[in-house]
């Protein structure tokens, strides 16, 4: 199966990502979701830096926290809302650290045991998303990640 992580921006405001993954719905769905299994494949590795805390609500109206950095002097923050949550399927995201922040959807599609995610950024403006150019750079590294974490979730299951 090919797993090659394809980035397109879609028009002036829109950046759409995709994957297929090895694994059920349900699973990927989880490693997006519970913070614990997300802090271990969020941030890409070549990078360095550490998933310093990650807080997750995810339910309608819930928050979510990410603080990265390399060391406690030197983090960022991102945060935001979540507007649509519909489990194994369907999460929705605003992203409030800035006012050119995105909203983000992610899809998981699942046939025979492997599940198609798809994630859809749309920026206020073509400016908000030309000046995040590169920020999905780091995708494709994330994504072979959580593949990686999937084997390991696929044996527990």
């Amino acid at each position: 199966m090919d797993n090659r992580t394809t980035i397109e921006r879609k028009s002036e405001r829109e950046l759409v990502v995709t994957r297929t993954f090895n694994g059920p719905a349900r699973i990927v769905f989880e490693a997006w979701t519970r913070s614990d299994l997300f802090k271990l494949w969020w941030v890409p590795k070549s990078l360095g830096m550490n998933l310093r805390s990650c807080e997750l609500d995810v339910r309608v109206g819930g928050g979510y926290r990410l603080e990265f950095g390399h060391d406690a002097g030197s983090t960022m923050a991102f945060f935001g809302k979540y507007i649509e949550v519909t489990p194994a399927s369907r999460l929705v995201w605003t992203n409030d650290e800035s006012e050119d922040g995105p909203v983000t959807t992610v899809t998981f599609q699942e046939k025979d045991g492997q599940t198609l995610v798809v994630l859809h950024e749309l920026y206020p403006s073509k400016e908000a998303l030309d000046a995040s150019a590169g920020a999905a750079d780091g995708l494709p590294e994330q994504f072979e990640q959580l593949d990686a974490l999937l084997v390991t979730l696929g044996e527990r299951a």
